[in-house]
C-alpha cells in the first residue's frame, strides 16, 4: 500500500502542475490549448535523453537525439526549457492570426500529427517503442532508504515544487498583468483599444505554462523511468481540462479540486476495482464517465465546484481614493 500511496502522491503533484499551467493559457487568457499533453511529453522526452547517456553500449537497444548523462536535477531544468521552446514554436503558429474556433481545431491536429510522427520515427524518437531504463534520481538515496523510502522523499521533492508553482501562480494572478489577459480574454476589441497587445500576453502565458508543463513532464518519467508516445494521446489533454472545468476556471484552488476529483478518484481508484467483461473495459468506462462529467458540469454548473473570483479593482481604487481625502 506504501508504494500506491506514494505513487498516486507523485501522480497527483505532477498532474496538479500540469492543470495550474493549463489553466493558466485556458483560464486565464482563453487558449483553447488542445495541445498541452505535447509539451508535457516534449519535457518528459527530453528528461530522458539527457539522463540515459548515448545510445551505445548498454542502451544500443534504443534509439534517441540528445543523448547525455546529466547530474540531477539539471535534466529537469532541461525538460522545462524543451517545455518553453515547444509552446513558443505552436504559439507563433497559432495564436497571433487564428480566431479561438480555428485555434482549438489546429491544437487538437498538432497533437495528433505529433503523436503519429513521434511513434512512426524510430531513429529520433525510438518509434512506439519509447524509451526505457531512464536512470531514476539520487540512487544512494534508494539504497539507503528503501525503494519506497525513495518515493516518498521524491513524492516530497514534487510537492516542494508544486508548492512553487503555487506560489508562482497566485503571485502572477494577483497581477496587473494577469488581469489584463483576462480582460483580453473577455473583449479584445476593448482590450486593444486600452493599449494593451493580447497576442502578446497570451504569448507570454502561453510560454509560462509550456515551462511548467515540460518541467511536470520530466519529473515523471524520472520516476517512472520510461517514456512511450501511447502515454501521451492528445486524450490526456481532456482529462486535466476536466479537472479544471469542475473544479472552476481560473481558480487555482478549484483546479485543484478539480484535478484531484478526476485524476485520482475517477482515473487511481477504478485500478482497484475486480476486472469486469472484457480486458480492458473498465479503462474505457473511465474516459466515458469522464467524457459525461464534462458535459454535466458544462450544463449544470459551468462555473465549476469554486468559480473564478470576481475582482472589483474600480471599488477598491474609489475607496483608497476617498480615504486619502479624508
Amino acid at each position: 500500500m506504501s508504494y500506491y500511496l506514494s505513487t498516486v502522491a507523485v501522480y497527483f503533484g505532477v498532474d496538479l502542475m500540469a492543470a495550474w499551467a493549463l489553466n493558466m493559457q485556458f483560464g486565464w487568457a482563453g487558449v483553447p490549448n488542445f495541445a498541452f499533453i505535447i509539451f508535457q511529453a516534449a519535457g518528459a522526452y527530453t528528461a530522458a535523453a539527457v539522463s540515459l547517456g548515448p545510445d551505445t553500449g548498454a542502451n544500443a537497444f534504443q534509439h534517441y537525439i540528445l543523448g547525455a548523462q546529466l547530474p540531477f536535477p539539471v535534466p529537469l531544468l532541461v525538460a522545462a526549457l524543451a517545455g518553453g521552446v515547444v509552446s513558443a514554436v505552436v504559439g507563433l503558429l497559432t495564436l497571433r492570426r487564428l480566431r479561438r474556433d480555428y485555434q482549438a481545431a489546429v491544437f487538437l491536429l498538432i497533437a495528433v500529427i505529433a503523436s503519429d510522427v513521434v511513434a512512426a520515427d524510430v531513429n529520433l524518437f525510438n518509434g512506439s517503442n519509447g524509451l526505457a531504463a531512464v536512470p531514476q534520481p539520487l540512487a544512494g538515496l534508494a539504497a539507503s532508504l528503501g525503494q519506497a523510502g525513495w518515493q516518498w522523499a521524491y513524492a516530497g521533492f514534487v510537492a516542494v515544487i508544486c508548492i512553487g508553482v503555487a506560489l508562482l501562480s497566485r503571485r502572477l494572478g494577483g497581477s496587473g498583468w494577469q488581469r489584463a489577459l483576462r480582460a483580453a480574454r473577455d473583449d479584445e476589441v476593448a482590450a486593444s483599444a486600452l493599449g494593451l497587445h493580447p497576442p502578446l500576453m497570451r504569448m507570454q502565458v502561453f510560454m509560462i505554462g509550456g515551462v511548467i508543463a515540460g518541467l511536470s513532464g520530466g519529473l515523471l518519467v524520472m520516476f517512472i523511468s520510461a517514456w512511450s508516445p501511447g502515454a501521451w494521446q492528445y486524450s490526456e489533454t481532456f482529462a486535466v481540462l476536466t479537472g479544471i472545468i469542475l473544479g472552476g476556471v481560473s481558480n487555482d484552488w478549484g483546479v485543484l479540486i478539480g484535478t484531484f476529483l478526476v485524476q485520482v478518484l475517477f482515473v487511481e481508484v477504478p485500478s482497484f476495482l475486480p476486472q469486469i467483461g472484457y480486458p480492458g473495459l473498465i479503462d474505457a468506462l473511465v474516459w466515458v464517465l469522464i467524457g459525461v462529467m464534462w458535459l454535466l458540469v458544462l450544463f449544470f454548473r459551468p462555473s465549476g465546484i469554486w468559480p473564478e473570483r470576481r475582482r472589483r479593482v474600480l471599488s477598491r481604487l474609489r475607496a483608497r481614493a476617498g480615504a486619502g481625502g479624508r
